[in-house]
Parts: structure tokens; C-alpha cells; sequence
């Protein structure tokens, strides 16, 4: 049986970049421990606005950090391969 995934179009998720996924992921992870925390908290109102704001705080600092420590890691390691490419052509290269 032959596989005619290729012709599939890709969905959203498989279009977005390595790094894009990190920070959606933990954006969604620092939302979810929000609102439990907030539930938790016996002092902490639960209202729309709480839930709101401290979702929005949470989500977009955890997901721009962990996007920017991602994406750091990715230059980083394209960076090595590179030197390492580099470095391994002029070995090559005859005297």
C-alpha cells in the first residue's frame, strides 16, 4: 500500500517551526497552572477578570521565554553545525 501523505496538506500544527511549538506548549502549560492555582487559592476571587488577566500574564510570559530560549538553542546548534562543516572542508582540502 502506498502512503499518500505527501499529497496531504499539512495542518496548522505541522507548520509551525520547532521553537513556536515549545512556547505554545508551555504557554498553554503556564494557563492551566494558573487557573488551578487560582481555584486552589481560597483567597483569590474567582472571577473573569482574575481568571483573565492571570491567564494572560502567565501565557504569553512562559511561552515568550521558553520561544526565546528555543530558538536560541536551535541558532546555537545550526551555528556548530556549521563551524563543524566548515572546519571539516578545510581538513579535507589537499596541502
Amino acid at each position: 500500500m502506498l502512503n499518500t501523505d505527501i499529497n496531504k496538506p499539512k495542518n496548522w500544527w505541522q507548520r509551525l517551526d520547532g521553537p513556536l511549538k515549545v512556547g505554545l506548549v508551555f504557554a498553554a502549560l503556564g494557563i492551566i497552572l494558573t487557573i488551578v492555582g487560582i481555584f486552589r487559592d481560597p483567597t483569590t476571587p474567582v472571577t473573569a477578570w482574575s481568571l483573565g488577566v492571570g491567564s494572560l500574564i502567565s501565557g504569553v510570559t512562559w511561552g515568550l521565554v521558553s520561544w526565546a530560549i528555543a530558538t536560541a538553542a536551535v541558532e546555537v546548534e545550526n551555528d556548530v553545525s556549521q563551524a563543524e562543516t566548515a572546519a571539516s572542508a578545510e581538513t579535507d582540502e589537499p596541502q
